[in-house]
């Protein structure tokens, strides 16, 4: 081995002992001054306070009682024209040394006592808005922010502040709005060497909460769980402000790791809840109880991007998935969203389902094997190239015990009870005992091919779904910033009429899904006598139920005679029932608006070569006559009224018609006399496209300019006057320009 020399070891002696000998004599000066140095950086953090966010900040006395410990007593925090936002009688913190020599503040020891964080909301008025008032500064120019790096930071920082000891008593979070209150007095709460334990008193004696684990934020680990005494936690200020009842017996967290490398910072944590109950009107009727769930979840923050990879694991119960969450914020916002569970037992599946959700699979019991995946791509520059698969997969699957809900009772007669606005309506045999059914084959062939044309095209071909039809209305609902499209297929809306409660939920929804699944995929039901039972309870208009009760109703004909023209107006009725005789005119001729839609809807039909081209007569239009005992019972409206009515879907109804988009340009409506002597527009299209031409000057004077250059400017613009030309187009392939 080589060996150094002595005259290196002692230059390197002397270089030691001369730094140490200037941190000592820097250290000296720094002790003698820390009072004037603490009372001075004091004076600049209230002067900050007061510039930045209108602060008045107040502390009774600081001074140092170690070598690196300061005692503050008296602080007060009051917004200017606000209540007080915070009180502490006592408050001792410590540092720790080394990492302070390289900057880093990192809290050793944390003592206080009597404190009050106090939030309030009234009437509008916040005493904690400067927090989210943004500070204005025209000199410097803005940046790109590399969120990996803000995150890293944002945590470390996180960290830093967990002191290694800590002892808190009677310290008081609340909060009050004009409806709402919330306390949280932590009665002690102490950490001592990582381990935590707390007791905090809600609502002044409502509930008793305990934090405890151990916290380790040195080494990045974290273990801590949240529990009540002799109930369950539950949550009352967001049942009070969003009418979400949220509770829980035990709720687990934990912080196993934190990384950053290669321009990402990686999280591992977890999160565990046991007897999880949520109900809000949204979600379900009725509680869903998660008996146990978690989530490994590993958080992925990279420069424009965060993201939950897919080596995340969701347990509920018996089954697990693979979650993969990504939301990209520049050059645009791009959500993307994948889950795959792997094969799993199917019984696993169904034993899994939380309680209050799916009551028809309620004791079912199954065999073989199913696979989920799911995966949506929405890139909001460019929305209506999103992507959408959903698909679960057998293996040997079938069913081998129905649950509650027999989903073979549509292969004979059974007894169906319509809803309207939430209330049964009297309840009628859907069979050949009731003597207004009317079987397959005695249903006019135009009527069976417009509804399907119209409603669901690949009825025969599809499986329950069409992927197409729900990433097309994903694309319309994500530009028109509400639903406004819908993508449901024949098959969904008779199991939604027939086997579920008509309420709007979530849940709901979802049920609706899986039974069409098990019918569509498990030949409960063939596709003839879906589409029988389907003409035989669907809505025409108020209590009127059933193709023969329709035909009957509107023209005094059976479901045989009903021509092409009749059988399009019927189509175009399905999602708005309630409103059908705003179609017609006093004289029982129909509307001139529609005729639009009758040579959309005609031209679809005779390209699938369901009925012959037509040029002259639109399809049936000018044939249809409303019943003549029935015109009496028109209402007396204007042409812009009945547009807007028959333009609205059903408020008791969430199935929209698909848009249907015309083979070749609609022919424009006939004009009359008049308007063909003096060129005048209908007032009806004069009127939306005035309307039309209002809105997009008002979205384009309400652009947000903020930050945002000149070309930025321009595209969006141009995205809003692309939006309303594709509007434009809509109304005009509706007839209704």
């Amino acid at each position: 081995m080589h060996r150094i020399p002595p005259k290196y070891i002692r230059i390197a002696g002397i270089v030691a002992a001369s730094l140490l000998v200037i941190l000592i004599i820097g250290g000296a000066i720094v002790y003698s001054k820390r009072e004037a140095l603490l009372q001075s950086a004091i004076i600049k953090l209230k002067a900050k306070a007061k510039k930045e966010y209108n602060l008045d900040v107040q502390i009774g006395s600081a001074r140092f009682t170690g070598l690196a410990t300061v005692a503050f007593d008296g602080i007060t925090v009051v917004p200017q024209n606000r209540d007080s936002l915070l009180s502490i009688k006592k408050f001792d913190v410590g540092i720790k040394i080394l990492p302070l020599i390289f900057g880093n503040v990192k809290l050793a020891d944390l003592n206080m006592d009597n404190g009050h964080l106090n939030f309030t909301n009234i009437n509008g008025v916040k005493n904690f808005d400067f927090l989210f008032k943004k500070k204005k500064d025209t000199t410097v120019q803005r940046q790109k922010v590399d969120l990996s790096e803000l995150a890293n930071n944002l945590i470390k920082q996180v960290l830093y502040k967990i002191p290694d000891n800590m002892q808190v008593n009677n310290f008081l979070v609340s909060y009050k709005g004009d409806t709402t209150s919330l306390k949280l007095l932590t009665q002690k709460a102490v950490i001592d060497n990582g381990n935590l334990t707390s007791t905090i008193n809600v609502n002044d004696g409502a509930a008793t909460w305990h934090f405890a684990g151990t916290m380790h934020p040195s080494e990045k680990e974290i273990d801590i769980k949240l529990y009540a005494d002799g109930k369950k936690v539950e949550m009352p200020l967001i049942e009070q402000k969003y009418k979400l009842k949220l509770n829980f017996d035990e709720l687990t967290m934990r912080l196993t790791d934190v990384k950053h490398s290669s321009g990402e910072t990686t999280v591992e944590s977890y999160f565990g809840v046991r007897n999880l109950l949520i109900n809000h009107k949204a979600l379900s009727s009725s509680d869903i109880v998660v008996p146990d769930g978690a989530i490994e979840a590993n958080l992925v923050v990279g420069s424009n991007y965060v993201s939950v990879d897919s080596s995340s694991v969701i347990h509920l119960k018996k089954i697990t998935a693979h979650p993969y969450i990504k939301y990209t914020l520049n050059p645009s916002k791009i959500y993307e969203l994948k889950v795959n569970t792997g094969w799993l037992p199917a019984q696993d599946i169904f034993d899994s389902f939380p309680s209050g959700m799916f009551e028809s699979f309620q004791g079912i019991k199954v065999a073989g094997n199913l696979n989920y995946s799911f995966n949506i791509y929405l890139d909001t520059a460019h929305p209506d190239d999103v992507q959408f698969d959903s698909s679960l997969n057998k293996d040997d699957f079938k069913v081998i015990q129905y649950g509650k809900a027999d989903l073979r009772k549509l292969n004979g007669s059974f007894v169906y009870t319509p809803y309207k606005n939430g209330k049964p309506l009297p309840s009628r045999i859907i069979g050949p005992e009731n003597p207004n059914y009317t079987p397959l084959d005695e249903i006019a062939p135009d009527l069976r091919n417009a509804v399907m044309t119209a409603e669901d095209p690949t009825f025969y071909k599809n499986r329950g779904f069409v992927e197409e039809a729900i990433r097309k209305s994903i694309a319309t609902d994500f530009k028109e910033k509400k639903f406004k499209r819908g993508g449901s297929t024949i098959s969904m809306q008779l199991v939604k009429n027939t086997f579920l409660s008509q309420e709007k939920t979530l849940a709901r929804k979802i049920e609706e899904i899986l039974i069409v699944w098990m019918i569509e995929n498990n030949n409960i039901m063939t596709k003839a006598r879906m589409l029988e039972v389907y003409f035989n309870i669907v809505e025409w208009g108020p209590n009127i139920y059933g193709i023969r009760e329709a035909a009957n109703y509107y023209f005094g004909v059976s479901p045989a005679e009903l021509t092409l023209g009749q059988s399009i107006y019927l189509a175009n009725i399905v999602p708005k029932p309630s409103k059908g005789l705003y179609a017609f005119l006093p004289d029982g001729s129909l509307r001139p608006g529609l005729i639009n839609y009758f040579n959309s809807l005609g031209r679809l039909m005779a390209g699938q070569y369901l009925t012959k081209r037509d040029t002259s007569t639109a399809y049936g239009f000018y044939s249809v006559r409303l019943k003549e005992g029935l015109r009496k019972e028109i209402a007396p409206v204007d042409s812009v009224t009945a547009t807007q009515m028959l333009n609205a879907s059903d408020p008791d109804d969430d199935i929209v018609l698909p848009i249907i988009t015309p083979l070749s340009e609609p022919e424009k409506p006939r004009q009359t006399f008049l308007q063909r002597l003096f060129g005048k527009k209908d007032t009806v299209a004069q009127k939306l496209e005035q309307k039309l031409k209002d809105e997009e000057n008002q979205r384009i004077n309400n652009i947000d300019t903020a930050g945002k250059t000149k070309k930025q400017l321009r595209q969006e613009k141009r995205e809003i006057k692309r939006q309303q030309k594709a509007k434009r187009q809509d109304l005009k392939d509706k007839g209704l320009l």
